[in-house]
């Protein structure tokens, strides 16, 4: 299905694989006919060359293992600016690939389905719709990189929530808690503000920091300063009192409770 968005959007490829650049090249002329791919480059060298040389474009897909080494080569010696959205195209480690998507930066795991790419191309566009172009995104690639090397795990910070309006940004230190109900996911903010949110419980938990958010029970992920009460039930359950106050009772299991005491006392 082609887009509706008729903006244009410069882009650039970033493939050692012939086949696969020219699928890529394909889907973008077949989903997004008014986007420009303004050239597609084979290595770390070549990318180094032409970067250094042209104007940054607003979408690059990247491959992670080049001709010529790996791809994160490309951030030691060029600064690519933080208006440039990266989509990475590519069978990587799984840690790797949640600290991309944590980062507003997709991947696509080859061989690459059209609905996956379509939705890349949306995610992209959503985020592009509600950034200011004449302020840059303090989105620092080099710095994400050398955190995927060194093994530091990057949690999500924030969230794009769609409205009758448009799209904001959610950031996760303005969440009181999520939960979940007839099979939808909630934010719940420090005003007490709901807000959809297009991920279950169990991707929640692999993608927030676990310093400050605990899974209680089956419904809810609350956020270390929502609690303000503990209360100890029959069977040495916990009751936690949050704020604001949900509509339901948050029951921690005798099984969690120790676990959970030992979470708060961090």
């Amino acid at each position: 299905m082609v887009s509706q968005r008729n903006n244009f959007i410069s882009v650039v490829i970033i493939e050692d694989e012939a086949h696969n650049s020219r699928m890529l090249q394909g889907l973008i002329e077949k989903l997004r006919p008014d986007w420009e791919v303004l050239t597609i480059l084979e290595s770390v060298e070549e990318s180094i060359l032409w970067f250094n040389e042209n104007k940054a474009p607003k979408l690059i897909l990247m491959d992670i293992q080049l001709s010529d080494g790996i791809c994160f080569s490309i951030f030691d010696q060029v600064k690519i600016s933080p208006l440039s959205k990266i989509i990475f195209t590519t069978a990587y480690d799984e840690y790797a690939i949640r600290a991309f998507k944590v980062n507003s930066i997709d991947y696509l795991l080859k061989p690459i389905e059209e609905t996956e790419i379509e939705k890349a191309f949306q995610k992209f566009e959503d985020i592009l719709h509600i950034e200011n172009p004449q302020v840059e995104s303090s989105q620092d690639y080099q710095a994400l990189i050398h955190s995927i090397i060194n093994g530091k795990k990057v949690y999500r910070t924030r969230f794009l929530i769609s409205g009758l309006k448009g799209y904001h940004k959610l950031y996760t230190g303005e969440i009181a808690y999520f939960y979940s109900e007839n099979k939808l996911t909630f934010a719940v903010d420090r005003q007490n503000k709901e807000h959809i949110i297009d991920y279950n419980l169990e991707q929640l938990e692999l993608e927030l920091d676990p310093t400050l958010f605990y899974r209680a029970n089956r419904k809810i992920i609350l956020h270390i300063d929502s609690v303000k009460k503990i209360n100890i039930e029959l069977g040495s359950k916990l009751k936690i009192i949050l704020d604001p106050l949900p509509a339901f009772e948050v029951i921690v299991s005798r099984l969690k409770a120790s676990e959970f005491k030992t979470w708060m006392g961090k």
